[in-house]
């Protein structure tokens, strides 16, 4: 497996682990209300420093066990890869966006409108990583 395969693997966990616990706090507080609670910071912050510090940890970690690797060129497999991935990811990312404007429309909530923004930014970002994995195990 090679370094930005396992790269791609550490940031889709990541992502989806902090955004499962993301959107869980924010449907307890929803619960706990009764009413949908405004974007807080303070949680964004959260979520974003987690973030980081899971990318980091993890990318040092693998750097550590194959160096050469992790310094390695990106060769044209790879430059491929990445970019079928994030060309097919920002399908979903669009969708996302237009599906998140229309919620907007109909409940005219801008409360709702971050939180559907923010998960269509995750989702299209796991897309992405995810669609590198099986770039890499499968020939393009």
């Amino acid at each position: 497996m090679s370094f930005r395969e396992k790269s791609a693997w550490i940031m889709s966990l990541a992502l989806l682990a902090l955004g499962l616990a993301y959107f869980y706090a924010v449907s307890a507080i929803w619960s706990e209300s009764g009413q949908l609670a405004a974007p807080m910071l303070p949680l964004v912050i959260a979520y974003t420093v987690c973030l980081i510090l899971l990318a980091t940890i993890g990318h040092i970690a693998i750097a550590a066990l194959a160096p050469r690797d992790a310094n390695a060129a990106i060769d044209e497999r790879e430059r491929r890869i990445f970019e079928r991935a994030g060309h097919y990811s920002s399908y979903v990312l669009g969708a996302g966006i237009v599906l998140s404007l229309g919620v907007y429309l109909v409940f005219r909530s801008g409360d709702l409108l971050f939180y559907t923004v923010f998960a269509s930014l995750m989702l299209g970002q796991i897309t992405e990583y995810l669609l590198q994995i099986v770039f890499y195990r499968r020939p393009i």
